[in-house]
């Protein structure tokens, strides 16, 4: 919650900042934000605590949770003199934070990755990676062994399928097997994605306009530039989901589009009533991939200003995919005659339906910058109906506040607190729960104007107010994606 002690940024709108509805889509823009607080530190390299330290726990965490949370991102960002370029090539962390019986402990360790062995091993970059050009040698990297797979007439997707269980504990992709390859819209320009949705009888591919220049990629080493520079935004083209049955590995000859978006993150997916509910974290604007570039998460004053009001915000939508289109659906109407739902479909030809999307929160969320990093209580609602979801706010270019969407009402509940830089929420159930937002959110919070500032948020996930707090005297990066492993 909004502390008392901690008042929120005053905002302010020119008159500009009005929402305009045109009765098809309605778009709202915050202000520009002028003053941001350097983040610097938290693109930073740092170093590894591989043996456990305790934390200083103030409040009271719920002698319930019981487990490891284990977080993942960057941690050093050069080699010697060799620098990388991009937020998404920094040498991988991973984080454990160990709560038991109301205590915490924290370690942390590089992943011996073979770049991170190459790469220290020489005290020099030696393997390129997304916007990073490596010499003498920057094709021996993930994207061009990749890319090497690809035959003559260009890419596919490909939707592969492993089995929960393998025999040998080293093999990743025991027993793996292609469910099925989907075709791009030009073999010689697929997509990039980050990942896709899921159903319980669905998969959901989501070819969006961020496109990759194939020829322009195999050939970063002869051009001198990064993979990254092969990479671009198309705004001209319509976004495609593309429905993949579970099952059967069937590609559905119907296609459904909507306006040009970027996606990296999925919220969740549903069927219900013969229509799949798509919710995902969405932006009009798909150049954010090629902003996040370590010297703009390092500038400070308006040069920092400039970058965060340059770039396009994310927001929650769902999209309505109908499933029973035949040959005598009716076109030119929306399908969705639904009233739990605003969004529009519209079979525009045989085989293809065009969506509207609808906004899965109110006004007041562009006041704390959009939101992106979603969770939902997923052990109990994945692939079902839910009714709460969370998420960061991004009044800066990484998260600054947590957020709480309640989809019965698309009121949200916030914790917040100014100078504090909050990872995505992860929620853990309580073992007693009755309602879907019963037990806590998680979060590893970072200050960067205090040196070893690091925290371990405990909110109450129904009221959002603070449970407590566990301090470790560490410095870490910003980092991505979490997880919380319950102990035995």
């Amino acid at each position: 919650m909004l502390t008392a002690d901690m008042p929120p940024v005053k905002l302010e709108r020119s008159d500009d900042d009005k929402p305009v509805d045109n009765g098809k889509d309605k778009k709202c823009i915050t202000s520009a934000l002028e003053g941001l607080e350097t983040i610097e530190p938290l693109v930073r390299s740092v170093e590894e605590t591989p043996e456990p330290i305790s934390a200083e726990v103030q409040g009271i965490i719920p002698s319930w949770i019981n487990g490891n949370l284990l977080r993942n991102g960057p941690g050093k960002f050069e080699f010697g003199n060799t620098h990388f370029n991009h937020w998404f090539d920094g040498m991988a962390m991973l984080h454990q934070f160990k709560i038991d019986k109301g205590q915490v402990t924290y370690m942390s360790r590089f992943l011996h990755s073979d770049a991170y062995k190459k790469n220290s091993e020489k005290d020099r970059i030696m393997m390129s990676e997304f916007g990073t050009l490596a010499l003498p040698d920057p094709c021996k990297n993930f994207f061009q062994r990749f890319l090497s797979r690809f035959e003559m007439m260009g890419a596919l997707y490909n939707i592969i399928r492993v089995p929960p269980e393998k025999t040998d504990a080293k093999e990743t992709l025991q027993g793996a097997k292609i469910l099925c390859s989907i075709v791009p819209a030009n073999k010689s320009h697929p997509s990039y994605y980050h990942s896709f949705a899921m159903s319980e009888n669905y998969v959901v591919f989501i070819e969006q306009p961020i496109k990759m220049d194939l020829l322009k990629i195999v050939t970063c080493k002869l051009r001198g530039k990064a993979l990254s520079d092969g990479i671009y935004w198309d705004p001209k083209q319509e976004t495609v989901f593309h429905l993949v049955d579970k099952l059967t590995g069937e590609v559905s000859p119907v296609k459904y589009h909507t306006k040009a978006i970027s996606t990296f993150h999925q919220i969740n997916a549903f069927e219900e009533d013969g229509f799949l509910m798509l919710d995902m974290c969405c932006s009009d604007d798909g150049q954010a991939i090629n902003n996040y570039l370590i010297q703009n998460l390092r500038k400070s004053g308006d040069a920092l200003d400039e970058v965060y009001n340059t770039m396009g915000r994310v927001f929650p939508r769902r999209f309505v995919l109908p499933l029973q289109v035949t040959s005598e659906t009716a076109t030119d109407q929306n399908l969705n005659m639904r009233p739990s739902s605003a969004a529009t479909c519209v079979k525009v030809s045989k085989d293809k339906v065009f969506c509207q999307h609808e906004d899965l929160h109110g006004d007041d969320l562009h006041e704390y910058g959009g939101l992106e990093f979603p969770q939902i209580n997923y052990g109990r609602c994945n692939t079902r109906p839910y009714r709460y979801f969370y998420g960061c706010g991004f009044r800066h270019l990484v998260g600054d506040s947590l957020l709480k969407m309640d989809l019965k009402d698309k009121t949200l509940k916030v914790w917040y607190q100014k100078g504090f830089f909050p990872s995505e929420p992860v929620f853990v159930p309580s073992p007693d729960a009755v309602e879907e937002d019963d037990g806590v959110i998680l979060s590893v919070v970072l200050t960067p104007s205090q040196d070893k500032g690091t925290f371990l948020l405990v909110l109450d996930a129904k009221t959002f107010e603070e449970l407590a707090r566990a301090s470790v005297p560490v410095n870490m990066a910003y980092g991505f994606h979490g997880t919380f492993n319950a102990s035995a």
